[in-house]
């Protein structure tokens, strides 16, 4: 007998649900991982780069991904702080939308009101610190889409030298579509949460995404999906989590 599939009425086990959530993530990873190589091979071929050169390499993957899949709705590259000959401070990023897609409008002179020292941003930060594709978020994007979104980057590195983050957002109404039918598939109540807790979606409409689950040990449990490392364990309150792969995400089960 073959086993239930989703879209079948019969339950699916949560363990094969958290593939499937891998899956979709991987999509994004196995994107970023391209434009990372592209990047690098770039960037390790030219001794002086520049946002002059740098910058319509960069609109030539981000802005065919911006119209291609329907789960991104911004890519670019972030340059470290003094990478590029010609911009100390420089984002090549853009944006889709109802509007079409645009560059992100950046203001880059440290000594603006306005400015602000990415660096100090988790999506940068935590790239920086480890080495790894890191997934920040949910939270309000206010630079970019005024929404709940998820930001994925993976460090770009040449030679040992950081040389900035490539990466994507997704908005999570988007996010949602593609996970709720794969968490309603299961029989128990789920969650996807982020290394920190934070909810991605759940099939349970009161736990909102961006919203912290708090639960007892949850955030112990969650500690190895900051490096990648797998989890699969079951809380006091007998509540399962489980991670997605090596996405940095989990579901929470039996909440």
């Amino acid at each position: 007998m073959n086993p239930p599939t989703l879209g079948t009425t019969a339950s699916v086990s949560p363990v094969h649900i958290a593939e499937r959530v891998a899956e979709t993530i991987d999509r994004l990873f196995t994107t970023i991982d391209e434009w990372r190589d592209l990047l690098q091979a770039h960037l390790a071929a030219d001794h002086a780069p520049n946002a002059a050169t740098l910058d319509p390499l960069v609109e030539a993957f981000a802005v065919p991904a911006l119209a291609a899949d329907g789960l991104v709705t911004g890519a670019g590259f972030v340059a470290a702080p003094g990478v590029l000959s010609d911009a100390h401070w420089h984002l090549a990023w853009w944006l889709g939308g109802g509007d079409g897609i645009r560059r992100l409008a950046t203001v880059d002179d440290p000594a603006s009101d306005q400015f602000r020292d990415y660096t100090a941003l988790e999506w940068w930060r935590l790239p920086a610190k480890t080495g790894n594709r890191h997934v920040t978020g949910p939270y309000v994007d206010y630079v970019c889409t005024d929404d709940y979104t998820v930001t994925i980057t993976s460090p770009v590195v040449v030679d040992d030298r950081l040389l900035g983050v490539v990466g994507t957002d997704v908005l999570v109404d988007r996010l949602e579509h593609e996970l709720l039918p794969l968490l309603r598939a299961g029989d128990e109540s789920i969650a996807v949460v982020n290394a920190s807790g934070r909810i991605v979606t759940a099939t349970d409409a009161r736990r909102e995404p961006g919203s912290m689950l708090r639960l007892a040990d949850l955030a112990d449990a969650l500690i190895p999906l900051r490096d990648s490392q797998p989890v699969r364990t079951r809380l006091a309150a007998g509540v399962e989590v489980i991670a997605c792969g090596d996405t940095s995400l989990a579901l929470v089960v039996g909440i």
